[in-house]
């Protein structure tokens, strides 16, 4: 009689092996999956990536991802820096703070009483937790404590932090430096800040967008405008005298709510570029379709989140022009 093969269990350590290259798998099919969407026209998960060079976005290395929600905190603390006319160091500071204390979220919680963006206490002095948890506020006041600080710009971050925020651990600042240096270059100097995602479903408010630009930027030179370009005034609906053939850009679509032109210059050129960044980072929350500046477009869903020049492929495919800003302008386009 023949001797019967004994049959046996795959040892556990062929199990655990087995059950790791599955998990591989499916993690690379995920990441895969997350990468095409990225490359597409714009649609997918919505993302941000500042570069400080525009030019070498491809393939440069001074990049900073990040989510929407952290980007829009981001662009809030760089436009209230450079609408107060600080320099690009204060900008630094200020985001590297903010991204050691918070990540860039705006908390609800904290060490002890500690809240928002960069993790003020009320019981110290730096206001109510309502207007700490206000991230136009809380950079408001982190760079008017910072400004009081004989020199700062000629100090190391970690020490011109330090001084403001009193913080435990004053070394932990230097390590976001080169990417605090990166956003600055993308909202005030000659980088840029992309975002994908799909293109909003919701229309946007006017009055909620004009509302947080004049919070930040004030009153002078803004105009909002109805569906067909007939101006509001500040902050009207408008829209008649654009319908009845009176003033006002025709646009298409889909509504235009705010522009603002300025006089040339390095100050103007910072504030401009800060205000159209600060319009494509908070895109998704607002229901902003479309921004253009100086020449250059920015369209919800499309050319993968990326800026293009006149003349780009935003502008093709029968689509509104979305480069109809002239030089110096900034014009925000809403969903409607």
């Amino acid at each position: 009689m023949g001797r019967v093969s004994e049959i046996r269990e795959p040892r556990p350590r062929r199990r655990r092996l087995l059950r790791v290259v599955v998990g591989l798998l499916v993690l690379l099919s995920v990441i895969g999956y997350f990468a095409v969407q990225r490359a597409s026209v714009g649609g997918g998960a919505p993302f941000c990536v500042a570069s400080a060079d525009a030019s070498g976005r491809d393939g440069g290395s001074d990049k900073y991802e990040m989510s929407p929600e952290q980007a829009a905190n981001a662009a809030t603390i760089a436009a209230v820096g450079i609408a107060k006319g600080l320099p690009d160091r204060a900008v630094t500071i200020a985001l590297a703070t903010a991204m050691q204390e918070s990540a860039l979220r705006n908390l609800d919680h904290g060490d002890r009483d500690s809240l928002g963006l960069f993790q003020q206490r009320p019981s110290m002095g730096w206001g109510t937790p309502e207007q700490i948890t206000d991230p136009v506020y809380s950079a408001a006041i982190f760079y008017d404590h910072l400004v009081d600080v004989p020199g700062y710009s000629r100090l190391p971050l970690t020490v011109a932090a330090q001084k403001v925020q009193r913080s435990g651990y004053p070394q932990a600042y230097a390590k976001h430096e080169p990417d605090a240096t990166v956003l600055t270059a993308a909202f005030a100097g000659g980088g840029v800040l992309d975002c994908g995602g799909p293109a909003p479903t919701e229309p946007g408010d006017p009055e909620k967008v004009r509302e947080g630009l004049v919070r930040i930027f004030g009153k002078d030179g803004m105009h909002t405008f109805g569906p067909e370009g007939g101006q509001g005034g500040q902050g009207g609906q408008g829209g008649q005298a654009g319908r009845n053939g009176g003033g006002g850009r025709v646009v298409q679509e889909p509504e235009v709510a705010m522009v603002e032109k300025k006089e040339a210059g390095e100050a103007a050129t910072r504030r401009s570029r800060a205000m159209a960044h600060w319009a494509v980072a908070n895109s998704r929350e607002l229901g902003i379709a479309r921004v253009s500046y100086d020449l250059r477009g920015w369209v919800a869903g499309k050319d993968r989140g990326r800026w293009q020049d006149k003349g780009g492929a935003g502008a093709k495919n029968g689509d509104a022009d979305p480069y109809g800003a002239a030089p110096g302008e900034v014009r925000i386009f809403l969903a409607r």
